[in-house]
């Protein structure tokens, strides 16, 4: 009986239950609009408003979502200049580069005139198991031409790019065959490495080049490690020169490696985000193995972290030229459509306490931009005596003074050699006929040239060919005047830039690398370094003392946290 009472008052207790569910919501609703509309209303809903008068009133009709794009950007402008939006095709690209692999059909291709021409295959990829081969020219692609002023390197990866498993038609042109030959590629996994170079400089020396922090540097990093030490090994030089930076975590890792136990990486801290500590755990292989790491205008962000935790914990000695001085902390936050905000939340500090973003202006960041090349009309990358560090003074773990305020300062300053830079010599590397030039006499060559087994054997015939000299005709002819003072005063630079691509083009990477490294005074010095023991810093004889803010002490506590993100590799445009 009672339980047939309760049945008849279940639809009123329902009732009940929902309206005081919608006035207990529309409460919240109302408490939480308003507190928006306190926070925003000056501003959303301004923007709101405009876009719309914008789309209803305006004289020609709008693209208002492609406005909105366009003034994303402008708007973060005004923070800082590594808050960024990047569409979701940007987005893409600069995450296969860091994530270590893509879906393709395997080949490194160059864009020469209107045709893309195929300059590697890579091993054990999809195209070298159809067959394809260095020199081939890609003419049509599922039917379509391929040719034309239309075609841009965009244009070429979106279109052989693609889904795993996925086919694509290449209409191939192979000099000395006639006709076209058609081939059927199943894209699949192509590796992208951020180690693609390295090698042994002498019997007991390894040398690594790291491109960029990715998702996959660390594993790399163990394996060329283990090589070289397999090949006996027993110093090692890092080159950073060029690292734009990637992950903050694959840095941190690395630094790992190399140092003690307890030893302060880096720490970041921000407005909104706690302070976060990295330090080493002790577990690294190789925390007493000599260690040179080498920098320059160019490494930036992770390269920094990596090395100014060398150097603050006087681990190694850093050689090059002052880095580029990027110490802001982006967090990634996703857009349904893909596209992404990286939004600095933090600034990065080294364990000394330094932080090394160098100086900008909010809202104006043409002098940013401009750094390096303000650097280079200054003088600092030919004379160490032009560089003002006007940072705080920290001390590193043996008490050596270090600079915050822009970038890492290295132990010991290499100047650049920019005496045989020309007019000349620029337009030829800005007009990629250098590049072009070497390219086709490599393939006007390639038969000949597999004769070669070393690239050492290659660089004793191409010195007996006056490679400088045909260059020089072949750009007269596509437009760049021959000047043969310029020419004489940058032929060493012209030789090497046109031997290290025709190695690159005939072997690989590292051998045009190897190649490079034998005049490099990078690397000499280092050499020295490590033949005369000087690798470890030494404690200064006369203690330096200086102040340390509480903020910014070197006292470690537990990690935090470990899902910040550094911008990606550093460009022009960056």
């Amino acid at each position: 009986m009672s339980q047939n009472k309760f049945r008849n008052f279940t639809p009123l207790i329902i009732a009940v239950s929902l309206v005081i569910g919608i006035v207990i919501g529309s409460f919240y609703a109302s408490h939480f609009r308003s507190n928006r509309l306190s926070i925003a209303n000056s501003t959303n809903s301004k923007i709101n408003d405009i876009l719309f008068a914008i789309e209803d009133r305006y004289v020609d009709t709008v693209d208002v979502n492609e406005l909105v794009e366009n003034s994303l950007p402008k708007i973060l402008s005004e923070l800082d200049p590594h808050s960024t939006y990047t569409t979701a095709k940007e987005v893409e690209a600069e995450m296969q580069e860091l994530k270590g692999s893509f879906s393709g059909i395997g080949v490194i291709f160059s864009i020469m005139g209107d045709t893309a021409r195929i300059i590697r295959v890579v091993e054990g990829g999809p195209s070298e198991d159809v067959g394809l081969m260095p020199g081939d020219r890609i003419v049509k692609v599922d039917g379509k031409a391929f040719t034309g002023d239309f075609l841009t390197d965009d244009y070429a990866m979106k279109h052989l790019r693609g889904p795993i498993n996925s086919t694509v038609k290449l209409s191939i042109k192979r000099d000395g065959q006639k006709g076209l030959k058609t081939y059927e590629v199943v894209r699949g996994p192509v590796p992208v490495k951020t180690i693609d170079v390295y090698s042994m400089l002498n019997k007991n020396t390894g040398y690594i080049k790291i491109n960029t922090f990715g998702e996959r540097t660390y594993e790399e990093l163990l394996v060329a490690l283990t090589e070289l030490r397999s090949q006996g090994s027993r110093n090692l030089v890092i080159d950073l020169r060029g690292n734009g930076g990637g992950y903050m975590d694959a840095a941190i890792r690395i630094a790992n490696q190399f140092l003690p136990k307890d030893r302060m990486i880096v720490y970041t801290e921000g407005r909104k985000s706690e302070r976060a500590e990295y330090e080493s755990d002790g577990r690294g292989d190789y925390q007493s193995t000599p260690l040179v790491v080498l920098v320059d205008e160019t490494s930036a962000s992770a390269s920094e972290i990596f090395a100014a935790a060398i150097q603050d914990n006087d681990r190694g000695m850093v050689i090059g030229r002052r880095t580029f001085g990027k110490g802001l902390v982006q967090e990634p936050i996703q857009f349904p459509d893909g596209s992404l905000l990286k939004l600095t939340i933090a600034r990065y500090y080294s364990p000394s306490g330094r932080c090394l973003q160098k100086p900008y202006v909010k809202g104006d960041d043409k002098d940013y931009q401009n750094d390096l090349f303000t650097r280079y009309q200054k003088g600092e990358l030919t004379t160490q005596d032009s560089i003002h560090l006007s940072g705080k003074q920290y001390l590193t773990h043996l008490g050596r003074t270090v600079y915050g305020g822009g970038g890492v300062m290295p132990d010991i300053f290499i100047a650049a050699d920019t005496s045989d830079v020309t007019s000349y010599y620029m337009e030829a590397t800005a007009s990629r006929l250098l590049a072009e030039f070497s390219y086709f006499f490599t393939d006007s060559h390639r038969e000949a040239f597999k004769k070669y087994k070393k690239w050492e054997d290659l660089v004793s015939w191409l010195k007996k060919q006056n490679i400088v000299d045909k260059f020089a005709s072949y750009a007269d002819g596509k437009g760049l005047k021959r000047r043969n003072l310029l020419i004489q005063r940058s032929f060493k630079r012209l030789e090497e830039s046109l031997t290290s691509s025709i190695i690159d083009y005939t072997f690989d990477t590292q051998a045009a690398t190897l190649y490079l490294l034998k005049d490099d005074p990078c690397i000499s010095k280092a050499l020295e370094l490590i033949l005369n023991k000087q690798t470890f810093p030494q404690k200064p004889e006369k203690e330096e003392k200086v102040a340390h803010s509480k903020k910014n002490s070197n006292i470690c506590t537990p990690l935090l946290r470990k899902n910040y993100y550094l911008c990606s590799r550093f460009t022009q445009n960056n």
